[in-house]
């Protein structure tokens, strides 16, 4: 056996084209499973990224709370808002037994 074609037998020339038609026909198999299995991979993660798009995108909305509202204006007070009496009363109220505030302060300190 050479490597001249023509040298070869005709027996060896219909085993060399049997074999070389199974390969390729074996290749485009292997080809096409290729192809499904990655277009399968391509269709996982593709899902998967709408997956978690949606996830973040419907906790974002949740994080909101929409409302509607209305803005209403206040006239503006010229005057104080309390009386002068009113102020004493603010003051926390002396316990009679200790002679302070019932906050703890001396009745000598707050003035």
């Amino acid at each position: 056996m050479t490597g001249n074609p023509r040298e070869r037998s005709l027996l060896e020339r219909i085993l060399y084209t049997i074999l070389a038609l199974a390969l390729i026909v074996l290749g485009f198999f292997f080809l096409a499973a290729a192809l499904v299995a990655g277009g399968i991979l391509a269709a996982v993660i593709l899902i998967r990224f709408w997956w978690l798009q949606r996830k973040l995108r419907t906790a974002a909305e949740e994080e909101f709370v929409a409302a509607e509202y209305t803005v209403v204006e206040r006239e503006s007070q010229a005057g104080p808002r309390l009386p002068p009496d009113s102020r004493e009363s603010m003051k926390p109220p002396m316990d009679p037994v200790r002679g302070r505030a019932s906050n703890g302060v001396d009745a000598d300190e707050r003035r």
